[in-house]
């Protein structure tokens, strides 16, 4: 029935088949509990998000204990190692200056690489580790390289603090190349570890693929639903999906290296494509490897370093203090901060002024905002996971009847 006026789209239900109306349920349905998924989150739903993201978290455990089982052999290995290595951190003697290197550089990486991959393994939202851990560590470095005329910091207290070294050189002895070699370690670990976090949506896409199960997982049900619709997209992100979907599967290794090489949300769909297609793991992860932790890195280092480099850092302080009427109010506190962070780069220990600005208040509070936004992110990620479980479950038993 049509109101006057109104368009009408009269379909003629004897010309839809039986497996195309089945189809069109199916799809609804899964429609309608996706939402029922996505509505499940903390804020909303506290006590029951919370419960399903215990119950969630033991059934991972549960999970990871039984493939670490399956996989004794690995594992005791991997604990006999860490009994010699414990053994020789313990036992006095001349090889104790090398093991304390070891420690202190594998700790250092271990760090960053950890850093990395929680800035891309899509746990919940992702936590943005760059802008809150590495770009102000090449930042700190950069300003303080300009200070002191030099990056030979003293070790200790290096890299926990920076102070200028007794003997600092004059400022224009301080390259780009300089500063950048200083930070390489730290930015290609970084690099090297948002690589890794880039694997599971392969190792899913292609387990399914091999397997021909559906897989558990978002992110690939719209790859699958974006593949059947390629021929009527319309909306510029859909479009954008199918150019990095066509330039990985056609282009092949640097198809994947020139995705990796830029800063791409979309790169995650580059390893769906990639396992959904079979591509071979080291084409993958080579060509991912090399684009994130050599040829992105260095260009995202190169940018913070010139940001921060000295005559910008006053050309943009300047600039803040030209703004009408608020300028010379906002203009204070940075000059305020960029002061303390100079007179901490020639004070060692307890002579540092101790004196707190708002602007490093601020910066505090927005990574502690940050940091528990993702926490809150993994947990409504959990539970919604186990929410699909019990709709999977749901659905065997509707089978069953």
């Amino acid at each position: 029935t049509c109101t006057t006026g109104a368009s009408c789209e009269i379909v003629d239900l004897s010309t839809v088949s039986p497996c195309e109306g089945d189809c069109m349920s199916v799809r609804a349905r899964r429609q309608k509990e996706k939402e029922e998924r996505l509505s499940l989150l903390f804020w909303r739903r506290p006590v029951t998000t919370l419960h399903y993201f215990l119950l969630e978290t033991l059934i991972k455990i549960k999970e990871w204990t039984l493939k670490l089982w399956q996989r004794r052999g690995a594992v005791l290995l991997f604990l006999v190692l860490c009994v010699l290595f414990s053994t020789a951190y313990s036992t006095e003697g001349s090889h104790q200056h090398y093991v304390q290197y070891l420690e202190k550089k594998f700790l250092w990486c271990a760090y960053w690489v950890g850093l990395g991959i929680l800035s891309s393994v899509g746990l919940g939202t992702g936590l943005h580790t760059f802008l809150l851990y590495l770009g102000p560590h090449i930042a700190s470095v950069t300003l303080a390289a300009y200070e002191c005329g030099s990056i030979d910091f003293p070790e200790p207290p290096y890299p926990d603090q920076i102070i200028c070294p007794q003997d600092g050189g004059m400022e224009s002895n301080i390259s780009l190349l300089s500063i950048m070699s200083k930070v390489r370690l730290e930015a290609c670990m970084w690099g090297a570890g948002t690589a890794i976090g880039e694997l599971p949506p392969y190792f899913m896409a292609r387990a399914a693929r091999q397997s021909g199960a559906d897989p558990d997982d978002e992110d690939y049900e719209e790859f699958e639903e974006m593949l059947e619709q390629a021929e009527g997209a319309q909306d510029f992100v859909t479009r954008a999906k199918l150019g990095v979907q066509h330039m990985v599967q056609k282009v092949g290794f640097f198809g994947i290296l020139a995705c990796a090489s830029i800063p791409n949300p979309l790169f995650d769909l580059a390893g769906i494509t990639c396992g959904h297609f079979l591509v071979p793991f080291w084409t993958f992860f080579g060509a991912t490897l090399i684009g994130k932790a050599i040829v992105k890195m260095h260009i995202q280092k190169l940018f913070v370093i010139i940001t921060f480099s000295k005559h910008i850092v006053e050309q943009m302080v300047s600039l803040i203090g030209s703004v009408p009427r608020v300028g010379a109010s906002l203009q204070k506190p940075f000059s305020q901060y960029l002061e303390a962070q100079r007179n901490k780069l020639h004070h060692a220990g307890g002579n540092t002024p101790a004196d707190e600005n708002w602007l490093s208040w601020v910066f505090e509070k927005v990574v502690l905002v940050m940091v528990v936004y993702f926490v809150i992110s993994i947990v409504n990620s959990m539970a919604q996971s186990y929410a699909k479980r019990l709709q999977q479950q749901r659905h065997l038993e509707e089978k069953t009847k």
